[in-house]
């Protein structure tokens, strides 16, 4: 009883230890599949020619899907951004986000267990922003491991990149997913409602995705493309420039947006408990 009067105080703590599991599994799947990319490079390397050749042909959205024209998939950069940075990681990272954001609040809620939360003498305010330090901690758990996984795979298949290069790029895919993860954080403290929140969210993603990836090769939406999450990350290329104060402006400032937005509704709204 001690044990879990402490941990219904620390709810930071509580978050992470009812995902442990799903943090464990998540971890587990990530590093394995960083070591499967790194693994397939020397396969991607023979037939470099005939891929590089491939890609010319193809068209240009499909290019600009991938992470643009720039990247020589032939060079183990260009392969990561190409095979993981561009959509696979940042997919990844963001379903685990969205998840995690939709239920903080309104799945407990759903489940009727929120009231038993507010019962302890913990302002509502503190309950949203140690749920939201909880998502940090995941988000930084999984980034860890799959720059772990990444790290032993180039070390095992002779990949040419540094460790810094890694980390800066699977922080910018985690700043990228996190920023999602807020924002489904905040329509599900808006609405009460996990699956609304998921759906929005998700659809979110999806449109801004398709806004970048269009922006590419229609003209007339070229001058909206900096709305889209996706085009500061695409074009940051923190795996080859490292990542600067500047890429990360639009994701900072879109976490503080909707975590503000979070705490005022929570704060507000007559909860279904």
């Amino acid at each position: 009883m001690g044990v879990m009067r402490m941990l219904l105080r620390n709810i930071f703590l509580k978050n992470l230890r009812d995902r442990r599991k799903a943090l464990f599994w998540w971890s587990f799947g990530l590093v394995l599949y960083s070591l499967f990319m790194c693994a397939f490079y020397p396969t991607i390397q023979k037939s470099a020619v005939e891929l590089e050749a491939y890609m010319e042909n193809m068209p240009e959205a499909i290019v600009a899907a991938f992470g643009g024209a720039d990247n020589n998939i032939a060079s183990p950069e260009g392969y990561l951004n190409v095979e993981y940075f561009s959509m696979m990681l940042p997919l990844m990272f963001i379903i685990y986000a969205i998840g995690f954001g939709s239920g903080a609040i309104a799945g407990e809620e759903e489940a009727g267990t929120l009231d038993l939360l507010l019962a302890n003498p913990i302002p509502r305010w503190r309950v949203l922003l140690e749920k939201f330090l909880a998502m940090v901690g995941g988000m930084a758990i999984l980034s860890f491991m799959t720059w772990l996984g990444l790290a032993v795979g180039i070390y095992a298949y002779d990949m040419d990149i540094g460790l810094g290069q890694l980390a800066a790029a699977t922080f910018s895919s985690a700043l990228l997913s996190f920023s999602f993860g807020v924002i489904a954080l905040a329509i599900s403290c808006l609405t009460g409602k996990r699956g609304m929140s998921m759906g929005i969210t998700t659809a979110l993603v999806a449109g801004t995705y398709l806004l970048y990836v269009l922006a590419q090769v229609a003209e007339p939406l070229e001058k909206y493309q900096k709305l889209s999450p996706f085009y500061w990350y695409m074009t940051a290329n923190p795996l080859a420039n490292g990542l600067k104060l500047g890429d990360m402006t639009f994701f900072i400032g879109t976490i503080g947006i909707f975590l503000i937005i979070a705490l005022f509704a929570f704060q507000r709204r007559d909860l279904a408990v």
